[in-house]
């Protein structure tokens, strides 16, 4: 069990203000900068005025804020008051808004200007009062609206904790794709984060990392806890663009960084330049190992590392540099125990494909279970491990391989998606009896997502009108490239759809790809918010 100023956030906060304050903490996209100094008088001041709105330690906060100063400012508060944030991805819509605002059970949400005309026509729970950020914003009925200056107060007026922050209290809430249900909000602590990004010991204090995954995800929040963690820096930027990647990573000095599925082809497909090995950049962590890694090595001049993870897990398995086997997704890092197994927990001969399980040696280092769902809980967490329902293999060398997902997940440009939510806004259009929704190989390594579908009796679907009556009700990325009309989906006797069928079919002769038929969707456009 590391100290508490090794992992509690408030702690950590104090302690680095205390023995680095001059020290680079974060970049933003502007070029704006924040010390470890800046950091705590940030934190303090909003940890302040989040007192003053109602918020006290162990309660939950909404935060639908775009990456940036104001996310990160906010995201610092609450953790520095010893309160939960909640972020929401900011593509989120209609019912799947509607699931995280009830699960959440928060009274407060930090929104951003541009996004709060979406809570119009939706439920509230028990939703009350929004602080909107970054502009103005239409009045939503029922909904208290509060300007940006609601989060700001002086240090001076924060109050005494109720109890010292433990390390094992819950510092985050992250929903992560529902498979057979609605999204699940992740319960993590400081020593799940903890565990999770030290786990990589090559990275050093010295190191700047670049975070380019979305604050709504452990991808994003994640590396920014494990920066202060670590006594290191980072830049936060919007999002990943290829064309910028490379200045990105000169300009602020970037030595290290995470590439998602995707990233990899995009970077190798660039025409090459003398100026590729022009630049800081050490080490990447490519999730997953793409085959071409040894190519991105020799071409980039970088140490290429690899690992496996998810929300709920803390780095489980991770190996480099430069992973001498194709494919692999590493070794069991220290204090972690991972078996392969089958429907009743029993460990399957090496080589043979079964469902992957994890258990650690310090308490919550893993997830502590799923927000207000104790059954999808107790199901995760039978028998004492953590089950990922992801079917690996291991090799006779011990090395670890990603065959499939067992659960219907998809996972689309560094995106993962519920064939189950997208399905139900499908089904929900007056032309469509029936939608079973599944991945299909993408060109870039990861998955496309594919509609199945079958027609009201007497009707016809007209798939163009079926993608705008998507648009609004979904994220970009879950509206489905690829749609095929057939009779009837195909049923077990127990009225199964046998998703599988189709996954092997693939994208047949008679299936619509909009893509090609000139209907690309592109992530909502959100104006930056200055760092400063």
């Amino acid at each position: 069990m590391p100290p508490r100023d090794e992992c509690v956030i408030r702690d950590l906060i104090d302690r680095r203000a205390r023995e680095i304050p001059d020290d680079v903490f974060s970049i933003f996209d502007d070029g704006t900068q924040w010390t470890y100094g800046r950091l705590r008088e940030e934190a303090r001041s909003c940890g302040s005025a989040l007192q003053r709105l109602g918020v006290r330690q162990g309660d939950f906060v909404l935060v639908w804020l775009p990456n940036g100063a104001a996310c990160m400012r906010v995201m610092f508060g609450l953790n520095y008051i010893g309160a939960v944030y909640v972020p929401i991805n900011t593509g989120y819509r209609g019912g799947l808004l509607e699931h995280v605002i009830d699960n959440s059970g928060a009274s407060l949400m930090v929104a951003d200007g541009q996004l709060v005309e979406r809570l119009d026509g939706v439920k509230h729970a028990g939703l009350r009062d929004v602080v909107v950020v970054g502009g103005d914003a239409a009045p939503v009925p029922g909904l208290r609206p509060l300007d940006a200056g609601a989060l700001v107060a002086s240090a001076d007026a924060l109050q005494e904790l109720e109890r010292d922050i433990e390390p094992w209290d819950t510092l985050s809430v992250i929903y992560t794709s529902g498979t057979t249900g609605p999204s699940k909000g992740v319960l993590s602590s400081s020593l799940h984060v903890h565990a999770t990004f030290l786990s990589n010991t090559s990275t050093a204090p010295s190191d700047r990392s670049l975070v380019t995954l979305p604050m709504f995800h452990m991808g994003g929040a994640g590396p920014i806890w494990g920066a202060l963690m670590r006594g290191g820096s980072f830049a936060l930027v919007e999002s990943f663009k290829t064309a910028e990647f490379w200045s990105k990573i000169r300009a602020f000095g970037i030595t290290q960084t995470i590439l998602l599925g995707a990233m990899t082809p995009f970077l190798l497909k660039e025409p090459p330049s003398p100026g590729d090995r022009d630049h800081p950049l050490k080490k990447v962590v490519m999730v997953p190992l793409s085959d071409q890694h040894q190519e991105f090595a020799d071409r980039f001049g970088v140490e290429v590392f690899t690992a496996f993870n998810m929300t709920e897990t803390s780095s489980p398995l991770f190996v480099g540099p430069h992973p001498p086997i194709r494919g692999t997704c590493g070794r069991p890092r220290a204090g972690v125990e991972v078996r392969v197994v089958d429907e009743n927990d029993c460990e399957v001969p090496t080589g043979t494909v079964g469902e992957l399980i994890i258990r650690t040696d310090m308490p919550f280092a893993l997830n502590h279970g799923y927000h207000k769902n104790p059954e999808a809980t107790a199901k995760a967490w039978r028998n004492g491990w953590f089950h990922t329902g992801d079917a690996f293999r291991v090799d006779d060398d011990g090395n670890f391989f990603f065959v499939d997902r067992m659960k219907d997940a998809i996972r689309r440009r560094g995106e993962n998606i519920s064939s189950f939510e997208v399905e139900k806004e499908i089904v929900a259009h007056e032309d469509v009896r029936d939608v079973a929704v599944v991945a299909v190989p993408s060109e870039f390594g990861e998955d496309e997502v594919m509609a199945v579908l079958s027609a009201v009796a007497g009707r016809v679907i007209d798939l163009p009108g079926l993608v705008a009556f998507l648009r609004p009700r979904l994220a970009h990325f879950m509206v489905p490239r690829y749609f095929r009309i057939i009779p009837d989906l195909p049923r077990t006797p127990t009225e199964k759809v046998q998703k599988h069928l189709l996954r092997s079919e693939g994208v047949t002769a008679d299936t619509w790809d909009r893509e090609k038929a000139g209907i690309v969707l592109k992530r909502d456009r959100l104006t930056r918010i200055s760092a400063a």
